[in-house]
């Protein structure tokens, strides 16, 4: 039965995805608590309405979560709650992520490195020729890449990734019983052998137009940088983008010629300070710094010869910061289940030592 509350949760009338933590917060996450309270329990819940009330009472809010439950299980869809531990933890401190995800795929999404491509429907050949060579190059540094299923830039980076054997991820604005657009149905079948296919939206879900800006914050959270390779001044590229530096995530943009309608955008962004610019993965690495796996590997032994120095407290804290590469302050205490006050003081101690590299946004990277 608790699959079938995860299932009904998000679909209570008047309960989004701030509230919904809010609200859960005070049964201790425990979704067969506050299904079983009774009305009057409801409504003591600071904020909570008798219309809200009367939807989590409705007989037809379960019987629509069973019947979500037999299609994901008929199609071997995983359900990620926002408690769960494979939930992504770069998404879950955003303030508005989804209460729920459905995710079909072969790749785990909490990955070391996860890099969002987005950009015009209507890619130039300039911005082909960019998106596939920045992931050809993003191979070096095993990145997982996100994008959105959609004409143009976002389908090049799909194909470019399964070209070159990265694993890519598509986040849509529908159920997972249907694929939008139509044309990018083959596409999307071959993505899951290396990647998958994510949602906030149930089945027989359209893909109606506000679905997509939406979407856009999923593709924006799920990310350590959000890459723009082609937007013009207006469209969904230039939302992700804007959304993404909300959450103090890195965003880059390739430059365009002056007058360039489809890369007014990206232009436009680096001008205004909104995104660094990039020519290529080089630049991408140095502002994210990333290491190549080879430099990663030839390194683990200096690494590990650090950590003698490292007491007890540090240890954990350090290898964590060493696998993520870059890490908040927020992942570092769920990770560890450590309190945000104890957890500074070390944090502190080991910036001192020179251990540690603070970063805006309360991040943490080793040097």
């Amino acid at each position: 039965m608790n699959q079938v509350y995860r299932l009904a949760f998000p679909k209570i009338k008047g309960i989004g995805p701030v509230y919904g933590r809010q609200v859960l917060d005070l049964f201790d996450d425990d979704l067969e608590a506050f299904f079983s309270a009774s009305k009057k329990e409801l409504l003591q819940i600071p904020g909570i309405t008798e219309h809200t009330v009367s939807s989590i009472k409705d007989k037809l809010l379960l019987e629509e979560a069973e019947k979500e439950l037999a299609f994901v299980e008929k199609h071997q869809i995983q359900s990620l709650f926002f408690t769960d531990v494979d939930y992504p933890t770069r998404l879950l401190h955003c303030p508005d992520a989804p209460l729920l995800l459905f995710y079909k795929g072969s790749v785990a999404l909490n990955q070391p490195r996860v890099v969002s491509i987005v950009g015009t429907r209507n890619a130039t050949a300039y911005g082909q020729e960019l998106c596939a060579a920045l992931v050809a190059g993003l191979k070096e540094y095993g990145a997982l890449v996100i994008s959105g299923l959609a004409y143009g830039i976002d389908s090049h980076a799909h194909r470019a990734c399964l070209q070159y054997g990265l694993p890519t991820i598509g986040v849509l604005g529908h159920g997972l019983d249907r694929i939008y657009p139509m044309q990018h149905r083959r596409l999307a079948m071959d993505m899951l052998d290396n990647g998958g296919l994510l949602t906030e939206y149930r089945s027989n879900t359209n893909p109606d137009r506000q679905n997509f800006p939406a979407r856009n914050r999923i593709i924006a959270g799920l990310a350590d940088v959000v890459v723009v390779v082609e937007a013009a001044l207006k469209g969904g590229a230039l939302i992700t983008a804007e959304i993404a530096n909300g959450y103090n995530r890195d965003v880059c943009a390739f430059p365009g010629k002056v007058g360039d309608a489809y890369s007014a955008g990206c232009n436009h962004l680096i001008k205004t300070h909104r995104a660094h610019l990039i020519s290529g993965v080089k630049d991408l690495a140095y502002i994210m710094n990333w290491a190549t796996a080879e430099h990663v590997q030839s390194a683990h032994g200096q690494q590990l010869a650090m950590h003698l120095d490292l007491n007890d407290k540090e240890k954990p804290i350090y290898q964590l910061i060493q696998q993520q590469e870059k890490i908040s302050i927020d992942e570092l205490c769920l990770q560890l289940q450590v309190p945000q006050s104890k957890i500074s003081i070390t944090l502190l101690e080991m910036e001192m030592k020179g251990l540690l590299v603070a970063l805006p946004g309360k991040m943490y990277r080793v040097p």
